[in-house]
C-alpha cells in the first residue's frame, strides 16, 4: 500500500562505496580540508579575542613608558642604567619593559589562533608557562617565608630607593603616594630614619631640608613646617605622634597578613586563569597538528 510505505535508509556496499571515495580524494585539496576541518571556532576566537585586549593593553603600557621617559630625557633629566637596580627603580623603563612583554607574548598568543601557527602557539604557550612558574614561585616565597622576603628587600631596595628619592621624580611620586596611602615613612624597621641616608635629608646636608623628612611621612600636612619635624633625633615617641613611624616594607607585610585570604583568592584565580588559557591553547595546538597529519596522510 502507498500509503503505508516507509523509506529506508540504505547502506553502500564496499564495492559500490570504492568510486565515491576515489572521486572524494580526486576533489580540489581546499574541499577536502573543509570537509576534514576540525578545528574549534570557539576555541580559536576565544584565544584571539583575549589575547588582543592584553595586545592593546601592552601597546598602551608602552606607549605612558615612552612618553615618560621621553618627557624626562626632555627636562634634561639624566637617566643612567649601569645595573639592575637603576632599571627597576625606573618607573618609565619598567613600563617599557613590562609592555613589551605582554605586547610581543599576547600577539603571539593572538596570531597563532587566527593564523592556525602551531610555532606561535607553542612559543605562546611557553610564555604563560614560564610566568605562571615563577608567580608560583614569588607566592610561595611570600606566603612561606614572608619575613625572609622583607629582609631581602630592605637590604637590596631599601638603600637605593632612599637615595634616588629626588633623582626621578617618577619614583618620588610613587614613594609619596605609599607612604600616604599605607601610612608609613621611609622602608626599613628604622622607619623614618631611613632619610637620614638621603644626601638632601641628611643632617650634613646645607639643604633647608637637612635633617627633615618628605611630607608624605607627615600625619598633618600641616605638621612638615614645624620645627619638630626637621630633626630626625627627636624621641620616637614624640615623632610617632607626628609622622608615620613604621617603615613601608614592615606595613605592607602586616596588610598582606591581614588580607591573606583575599590575596590567596585572587593569586589563584589568576592562576586557573593562566592554566585555562594554556589548556585552550594547547588544545588549539593539537587539533591544528590533527589537520595537517590527515593533509599530509
Amino acid at each position: 500500500v502507498i500509503g503505508s510505505f516507509v523509506p529506508t535508509r540504505f547502506k553502500l556496499s564496499p564495492q559500490a562505496q570504492a568510486p565515491l571515495v576515489r572521486s572524494n580524494m580526486n576533489r580540489p585539496p581546499g574541499r577536502r580540508l573543509h570537509e576534514f576541518n576540525h578545528v574549534s571556532l570557539c576555541v580559536k576566537y576565544m584565544i584571539f579575542f583575549l589575547n588582543f585586549i592584553f595586545w592593546l593593553f601592552g601597546g598602551l603600557l608602552i606607549g605612558i613608558g615612552l612618553y615618560a621617559f621621553v618627557d624626562k630625557w626632555q627636562d634634561k633629566e639624566f637617566v643612567k642604567v649601569e645595573n639592575i637596580y637603576d632599571v627597576i627603580l625606573n618607573v618609565s623603563l619598567v613600563m617599557i619593559l613590562a609592555g613589551g612583554v605582554v605586547f610581543i607574548v599576547s600577539f603571539a598568543g593572538c596570531v597563532g589562533a587566527l593564523r592556525e601557527n602551531t610555532c606561535l602557539l607553542k612559543f605562546y604557550s611557553l610564555c604563560l608557562l614560564v610566568f605562571f612558574l615563577l608567580e608560583m614561585a614569588v607566592a610561595i616565597m611570600g606566603f612561606v617565608f614572608p619575613h625572609t622576603m622583607q629582609s631581602l628587600l630592605e637590604e637590596t631596595l631599601s638603600d637605593k630607593i632612599i637615595h634616588m628619592y629626588r633623582e626621578d621624580d617618577d619614583l618620588k611620586n610613587f614613594i609619596d603616594f605609599a607612604q600616604q596611602e599605607f601610612r608609613c615613612c621611609g622602608l626599613s624597621s628604622e622607619g623614618y630614619m631611613d632619610w637620614s641616608k638621603n644626601e638632601y635629608f641628611n643632617c650634613s646636608s646645607p639643604s633647608v631640608e637637612r635633617c627633615a623628612v618628605p611630607y608624605s611621612c607627615c600625619i598633618n600636612a600641616t605638621d612638615i613646617s614645624a620645627k619638630w619635624a626637621s630633626k630626625h633625633h627627636v624621641w620616637v615617641a614624640e615623632a610617632s605622634n607626628l609622622v608615620w613611624a613604621s617603615g613601608c616594607i614592615e606595613v605592607v607585610r602586616a596588610w598582606a597578613e591581614r588580607n591573606l585570604y583575599f590575596i590567596a583568592g585572587v593569586a589563584l584565580g589568576v592562576a586557573l586563569s593562566q592554566l585555562l588559557v594554556i589548556y585552550l591553547a594547547k588544545t588549539l595546538e593539537g587539533q591544528i597538528e590533527l589537520q595537517k597529519s590527515r593533509w599530509h596522510s
